[in-house]
Formats: C-alpha cells, structure tokens, sequence
C-alpha cells in the first residue's frame, strides 16, 4: 500500500492557492509485524500523554473551536507550528478556507473548557475571556499560551490534514501546570519535589537576646547553628552581632534599614544582607532602572561590598494582597535582589495560598530565588511547607525549636528527610542544640520533631 508518486493537494487562502507535491514511499511489511484494527490502534495512542490545546478560527467574522491534542512545534526560524484537523469537520473546512488559526494551550484548571470544545455544545465561548488575534481568530486570554497563526503549508495525512502555520504572534498570559489528556481521562502533571532544601534560622538570636542571653552564650549558640550549615542572622534592629567567627560568611546574615549599616555586616562576619520591602517601598515608576526607590540604595551598598542581598515582604500570604505581593516581587527581582523571602505575618498562611502566590511570584521573580518563612498555625505549617517544596521554593526561613512562632528548622528537615529530599544542614545537630535550648528554656519547645532525629 502506498501512495503515488507526485500527488499534489491545492489549499484555497482567499484568493491564493498553496499547491505542494508529496512524494510517497511504499509502506514495507516488516517481518512479525501484525496488522492492526482501528481499536487496537487507539489503545496505543492512549498511552501517549499529551497536552490540550483548543484550535480556533475566525473565518468570516464568526469564531469557531475544537480541543485538539495533535499539536507540535515544527521550527524555530521561522516560527512554526502543526495541528492535525479530520476532514470533513468544521475547524478543518475554515481553516483551510480562512488560511489562519490560533491555539491556546490549556491550564490544569481549565479542563471543563477543553471538554466543552470537545462536545456538542453550541456556545462554547461563553464563560472564558476571549480575545481576537492579529489574524481575527480567537485566542483564550487566560491561558497558558497561544499561538496566532497563518497557514503556511497543509499536507494529507489519511482522514486528517497536517496544516503547518507560520507564528504570527505568541503570548503566555499566566504560569500554571498543563491539563494532560491520558487514557482517555483528564490529568495533571505531579508537582515534583525539590532535590534539596536549606534552611536559614531568622528568629533565635533576637528571641534569646530578649530573654537576656549575651555575649559568649549567644556566639556559642550562632557557631552551633552556622557549623551544622544553617545561615543564621546575627543580628537586627534590636541587637548587635556576635564576635565574628572563622566560618563562611554564606552562612551568617544580618536585617539593616540603611546602606550607611552595610560596613557593619561585613564587620560581623556576614555576607547576606536583608531588608523588609513593607507595603511603603517604590512605585513601578519609581524602580523602572536599577537603583531607584527606596530600596535601591541598600541593594547598592550591598553589591559594592560583594555582599548577597535578600529583601523580606511581610505578611506575604494575607488575604487579598496577592497582586501587591507579586508587584513587589517583580519590582525587586528588577532591582537585583539575589533572594526575596516571603513572610508569613498576622494572617494564616493557608495551603492555597500558598501555591497560589509561589506560582504566581515565580513567573516575575526572574533570577532572583524565591524563599518562605512559615509558622505554625493550627497544625497545618508543615503542610504549608510541603506545599511550597512542590510549587519550587527550597529555601526556608526558620527558627530552632519554633520559640517564636516559626516553624523549627528541624521538624522542616525532618519533613525533607520523609520526603527523600537532602539537605546540607546536620539535623542532628540541630536537634542536640535543641535539646540543650530546651533545658536553659525552662519548658517544652514548640517544636515537634527535636526529640527524636530521622
């Protein structure tokens, strides 16, 4: 079976024709090769996980969709893309007459749209933002991506044709996992884990110095934590650093409010500084180039003396801040910030949240790296920290044993620890350092996990 030699296929584009010659091989019988039934075929293809995407038009002013999965990139230069279309179906008869479509690849959300496209219903545009593309067919404005494109080639392939379109425009209008079409059923992809984690101890030093803990008791404590490999802030508004020590500096940071401060945090041995980027910091006008606002005369000082930089966003996961939150992220990752740490503050953090705003912060922090720090609230601080692993985030801001809320550095390592994800930091450590807080202390520490070690 084979097709002939030369067969040609001409596609009317409004006035134009594309006529292309396909040059056919003939189909060779392996040996031990079965034919196959239609059904036996499908069973196959249903193996092969794909995403979604929905093919518009808009021919003669009027849109017109069907889901599809036969989609695939073809070049880079110049941009092309195929889809796969059955003859005799609508799509198909106005693409090839229009010359032009659009895809729109579908988030993990928007399954009941893909389902839709794929069935009978005769409104299919109603409930979704749409958006007509350079080329008048329709491209969902909130999907993961789209394509506006012009028919550049179309080839048979049995009862479909191949249609190859020249990207005209593109866009991904927001960063969210892929609907996946699997064995016949919806699906999403699994949020892989992080192949490591590190923690950073923020609270220890200012609680102890409140407690009256001074001098070579809190150097003691600062070497334990940076020896076992947590960095550790030395110092804040409210307390002045330790002796400097014969560690890494990597390992060891400390919270100013003014450039004329930095000096100071090399002094101590430090080699991070962190700042709070409250809801007073510069406007998107303001921060356009490196350097402005309000912000950016400590991020300078700090890079003038080679120091990493990390500015905190308070009360990150409230509710309702999630667009100002994200503004800040992307103002920051433009000013340079090396790490951004979003706090959790009066307000619950809340697993949802908490993917939420990761994956939203992500898509605008650029190279800056993104990092948490978490409390424990009504038992579901670990949870939130899992939940933060699977949406990217590997570093963590926390406190030993939780004495101020935060979640402990070892019930989060004791976490990873579970979960097979590694980690540089000596729990154990960490845990005989907690045991010895928790006899200075005079009671119980928060922290669940210190008793016991992985």
């Amino acid at each position: 079976m084979y097709f002939g030699e030369g067969n040609s296929v001409t596609l009317t584009q409004k006035n134009r024709f594309v006529t292309f010659s396909v040059t056919a091989f003939p189909l060779l019988k392996q040996r031990g090769a079965v034919a196959t039934d239609g059904e036996a075929f499908r069973a196959v293809l249903a193996q092969w996980p794909s995403g979604v995407v929905i093919v518009t038009t808009g021919a003669g002013g009027h849109w017109h969709g069907m889901t599809a999965s036969a989609f695939s990139s073809v070049s880079l230069d110049p941009p092309m893309v195929l889809v796969c279309l059955a003859r005799g179906t609508r799509t198909h008869n106005l693409v090839a007459e229009s010359g032009s479509f659009a895809v729109s690849i579908l988030g993990k959300d928007q399954a009941a749209l893909g389902r839709r496209f794929a069935g009978p219903d005769a409104d299919r545009f109603s409930g979704a933002r749409w958006q007509a593309g350079q080329t008048g067919s329709p491209v969902l404005a909130d999907s993961v991506g789209w394509l506006d494109c012009r028919v550049a080639h179309a080839y048979p392939g049995g009862d479909h044709t191949i249609f190859v379109g020249e990207v005209l425009a593109a866009a991904t209008p927001r960063r969210v996992a892929p609907v996946l079409f699997h064995s016949r059923a919806w699906s999403q992809l699994a949020d892989p884990l992080p192949d490591r984690i590190a923690v950073a101890d923020t609270g220890l030093l200012a609680v102890l110095r409140a407690r009256g803990y001074s001098g070579p008791r809190l150097a003691g404590i600062a070497r334990m934590l940076r020896a076992a490999g947590t960095r550790v802030r030395l110092f804040d508004l409210y307390g002045d650093a330790p002796p400097p020590e014969d560690l890494s500096p990597a390992t060891a940071s400390a919270l100013i409010t003014r450039p004329e401060q930095v000096p100071a945090v090399a002094a101590a041995g430090a080699g991070v500084v962190e700042f709070r980027a409250d809801e007073h910091g510069p406007s998107p006008e303001a921060t356009r180039t490196a350097g402005a606002g309000e912000h950016g005369p400590i991020l300078e000082a700090a890079q003038r003396a080679g120091l990493a930089t990390v500015a905190n966003v308070p009360d990150a996961f409230a509710p309702g801040r999630e667009h100002r939150v994200v503004a800040k992220v992307a103002r920051l990752a433009a000013l340079g910030c090396d790490e951004i740490a979003l706090e959790e503050g009066g307000s619950a953090a809340t697993p949802l949240r908490v993917r939420r705003l990761i994956q939203e912060a992500a898509a605008v922090s650029g190279r800056a790296a993104l990092r948490v720090g978490l409390r424990e609230r009504h038992g579901i601080g670990l949870v939130n920290a899992l939940v933060a692993m699977k949406s990217g985030v590997w570093r963590f801001d926390t406190t030993l044993g939780g004495v101020d809320g935060a979640l402990p550095a070892e019930d989060v390592l004791f976490l990873a620890g579970e979960l097979e994800v590694a980690s540089a930091v000596d729990r154990a450590a960490l845990v005989a350092g907690a045991a010895e807080l928790e006899r200075s202390w005079g009671s119980v520490l928060p922290g669940r996990t210190y008793r016991f070690t992985n």
